[in-house]
């Protein structure tokens, strides 16, 4: 790994005003491996004002230049894809494998898909005797977090550009390396100076001037539900529009007539993936009583066949949280059936795969977000019963159901309060809507719906 000196403001590496870094450390030998720039307020606002002169050159760029910019983007990704993989395993720990097929090639897929919708979104139509136009809304402060770096990255800036847009980016301090290698590929791209824009640095001071800075017009954030709200709030203050996607607890129901087998081991591994750092992760199993004591056995085995195949979680906060949450489920009843709080490894930030049984819908561990390898078992009397039970936290991200019929399936995924089902097991959809209900987010991310954030709607009448 090599530390770049500055941030990447107006086409151009620059240092940082305090001249203080933060430290990478690798969680699986908890050792530094690079430094980056400290960034304040006053890079927040060298960028933002970058932003905004870039804007009016930038949104007056035809649809087709601006798609392809992003098709040299993702062809630069591509061209990256090893480095990429390498990045994210160095700093948030994801088994190589996964890094290589997630991390690296989801985003890849985004950035494709925007490309193509830029060149064919219709920013304009009749309505009558208006023409109705869609324009960009102005600079984007983009917050993302540490658990996918860069698709989270490429979901909120390869949308704000197809839009016309001009971005602020301040990724999460855990994973800034992933970050610094997408303005790379920005700039190989030839995206124009002044169009995207990095500041690397801490929340609570780079993230606040950006989410409070009145030159900001839309602050497009991924994280915890308590800084959404805080978030929300300052933009509220301002009238400035907010996308939030934060926290979930999401419900993964099987239903009587499903293949139990599958339909366990899909959600154990659905639950393990990226050490459980996902907040659409399925991390509770509702299964009916009559079928439950089986599905907590199939569970037991799935997980304990992980053993040390999964990555630590991204730092030692982290790890303390999950292991108060895994400690608080067996003070409250919960019966563990594998893992538990005890690290499997003297070194790295380690939790094993762990699964609850006899959990309740009032438990903490089945209402709060763990965002660990923690799958908590919930049983169900009937349908009405499971419905209930799915819908009954402040969260509404995703979900899966599972029956052997699809339109039973369907039926009662129709019936749960969240933005994101999968049925039997769906593949991932890089161009359909994800986004939450309730305390989950406002507004969606992916497609079209996802571009729609970046845009403003202006008619003209004739």
């Amino acid at each position: 790994m090599k530390a770049h000196d500055g941030m990447y403001i107006d086409g151009a590496w620059r240092p940082a005003a305090s001249g203080e870094t933060i430290d990478v450390v690798n969680p699986v030998d908890e050792q530094v491996i690079d430094r980056v720039p400290a960034g304040t307020a006053a890079d927040v606002d060298t960028a933002v004002r970058a932003a905004r002169a870039a804007l009016p050159g930038w949104a007056a760029t035809p649809p087709a230049e601006r798609a392809a910019r992003l098709g040299a983007l993702r062809d630069v990704l591509v061209s990256r894809k090893d480095e990429i993989a390498e990045t994210v395993t160095a700093e948030l720990g994801s088994p190589l494998t996964f890094s290589q097929a997630v991390h690296a090639g989801v985003p890849i897929a985004v950035a494709g898909s925007y490309a193509e919708l830029a060149a064919t979104h219709a920013f304009e139509e009749k309505v009558g005797n208006s023409t109705v136009y869609q324009e960009p809304i102005g600079v984007v402060g983009a917050i993302t977090p540490w658990n996918y770096p860069l698709h989270q990255i490429v979901a909120k800036v390869a949308p704000a550009l197809a839009a016309g847009c001009t971005v602020v980016l301040k990724p999460a301090e855990d994973t800034p390396l992933t970050a610094q290698l997408f303005a790379e590929a920005v700039d190989e791209a030839g995206i124009p100076a002044g169009v995207f824009n990095l500041v690397t640095g801490l929340g609570p001071i780079a993230g606040q001037a950006l989410a409070e800075h009145p030159g900001v017009d839309l602050v497009s954030f991924t994280g915890s539900t308590a800084v959404g709200r805080q978030i929300g709030a300052t933009a509220g203050a301002a009238v400035k529009k907010v996308a939030l996607e934060l926290g979930g607890k999401s419900a993964n129901v099987i239903l009587p007539s499903a293949d139990l087998a599958k339909a366990v081991n899909v959600g154990v591994a659905n639950v393990m993936s990226n050490s459980g750092q996902t907040c659409s992760a399925w991390t509770r199993m509702l299964v009916h009583r009559d079928q439950y004591d089986e599905a907590v056995a199939l569970a037991a085995t799935a997980a304990a066949k992980y053993g040390d195949r999964i990555g630590p979680v991204v730092n030692a906060k982290q790890r303390a949280r999950v292991r108060s949450y895994i400690e608080k489920g067996v003070a409250e009843g919960a019966r563990l059936v594998a893992g538990g709080p005890e690290s499997p490894s003297p070194q790295g930030y380690f939790i094993a795969p762990t699964v609850f049984a006899d959990v309740t819908p009032d438990m903490t561990i089945a209402q709060e977000e763990i965002f660990g390898p923690v799958l908590s078992l919930l049983r169900y009397d009937d349908e009405d019963d499971a419905v209930r039970i799915a819908n009954g936290t402040v969260y509404g991200l995703a979900g899966a159901v599972w029956a052997g019929d699809e339109a039973e399936a369907v039926a009662f995924a129709r019936r749960l309060e969240t933005g994101q089902v999968d049925i039997n097991g769906g593949r991932f959809n890089p161009r359909a809507p994800f986004g939450g209900y309730k305390q989950s987010g406002v507004g969606r991310e992916l497609g079209a719906h996802g571009l729609s954030e970046y845009l403003q709607t202006k008619s003209l009448q004739f």
